[in-house]
């Protein structure tokens, strides 16, 4: 067996065309990989949090809303490591909002991914990870959705794409040839499958960075691999509920990420450097994702306890109103109205009681269609929110 970190992924191939392309070897290699000891401690650390994760997350009530914030938070981050500028208080707006008042256009980058990853979540409770179901991901992702080349939805790509440059010919990476990539895909749904003893974190780091080597989709392919990582991680058992998703933590550390996916492939292959930095991002996320669930039962217990103290009736109908906040934590009297069947004085006033429970409080100061957000929980999501907040 050879030592993870001595391992070639593959190698460099010269085309016709006068380019070199990444053509990867077997995957993975058929003496398999040897994972180090520092690996092994560092995926312990790793399993233990997320098995605390999954703990935590099974004792939530509602989950079915809070999952969705996990969803839009990686949508706003993976989007933004593509170059999307949009926030997600745009994203987590963009539903209450007219299309012709929205602050960003390129929400709608966020909006797909969002749409995506939710397919992803439910049709994986029925049907296996495979190329199928990698192609159904991308072609929600896609679907009439901008893209930088013709996008193909759901379509594996025929012919030579590259990351960086121009041409191929000055780019940073060029992926497999069309014909090579075939076999590599084939390679990896087969990997995906395999009841190996492959540690199941370091299966999932390798099955993103294989998949970004191989880069199958003309585009999308950075998105849809994130995706893939949560998908894996829930398909593979470890998380009953998918709130583990890593996009915050490769665009917090967007330079390091893209140069150790390149290590990965280079001539002298550092899986070893990218698999550390893929655990230390699952220790950082899953630590984040523990706190933010332990202070959403602290905030629900709390706020629960505010309408305990209002009349019976008021009470029922304040709780349905703030279960739906959990999913939806910016909103306007038209959410209220709609939420509730209230005229716009009823729902006025059902704003005003959440106002004085300390429950919504204004965003911004609009003369006109005012919003309003649950700030003590939307803040547990969004951090340049919460910061601005601070400063207020």
């Amino acid at each position: 067996m050879n030592n993870i970190n001595q391992s070639k992924i593959g190698r460099y191939i010269q085309q016709k065309e006068g380019y070199k392309s990444f053509t990867p070897f077997e995957f993975p290699p058929k003496d398999g990989f040897v994972i180090s000891t520092k690996l092994y401690k560092k995926h312990e650390e790793a399993i233990r949090l997320v098995g605390k994760l999954d703990g935590i997350t099974r004792l939530l009530p509602d989950k079915d809303y809070f999952t969705f914030m996990f969803v839009v938070k990686d949508a706003t981050y993976s989007s933004q490591i593509e170059g999307t500028k949009a926030t997600m208080q745009d994203a987590v707006a963009a539903p209450i909002i007219e299309e012709k008042n929205r602050k960003a256009s390129d929400v709608d980058d966020i909006e797909h991914y969002i749409k995506a990853a939710n397919y992803g979540i439910e049709r994986i409770k029925e049907f296996p990870i495979s190329l199928r179901f990698i192609r159904e991901l991308h072609e929600k992702l896609m679907t009439d959705a901008r893209s930088t080349h013709h996008a193909y939805p759901g379509q594996f790509r025929t012919s030579q794409n590259w990351i960086g440059g121009k041409t191929p010919a000055d780019a940073s990476f060029v992926p497999p040839a069309p014909d090579d990539m075939k076999k590599s895909l084939d390679d990896l749904e087969k990997f995906i499958h395999k009841n190996d003893d492959y540690p199941s974190l370091i299966k999932a780091g390798l099955l993103h960075a294989q998949f970004e080597t191989i880069h199958p989709f003309t585009d999308g392919n950075g998105r849809t691999g994130r995706i893939l990582i949560a998908m894996y991680i829930h398909y593979a058992g470890l998380l009953e509920e998918p709130v583990l998703y890593l996009s915050s933590y490769f665009k917090k550390y967007q330079k390091l990420y893209y140069q150790k996916l390149q290590g990965y492939h280079d001539d002298e292959s550092d899986i070893d450097g990218w698999l550390l930095f893929f655990l230390e991002g699952i220790i950082e996320i899953a630590n984040s994702s523990i706190e933010t669930c332990t202070k959403i039962t602290e905030l629900r217990d709390r706020d629960f306890a505010k309408m305990q103290k209002l009349g019976k009736k008021s009470a029922e109908s304040t709780l349905e109103i703030v279960r739906k906040l959990y999913s939806q934590p910016i909103v306007g009297v038209a959410e209220i109205m709609k939420w509730t069947g209230f005229t716009a004085p009823g729902a006025y006033k059902v704003i005003e009681r959440l106002r004085d429970l300390k429950i919504l409080e204004p965003l911004g100061d609009a003369d006109y269609d005012q919003k309003y957000v649950y700030a003590d929980y939307y803040e547990l999501f969004d951090e340049v929110f919460k910061e601005g907040r601070k400063k207020k």
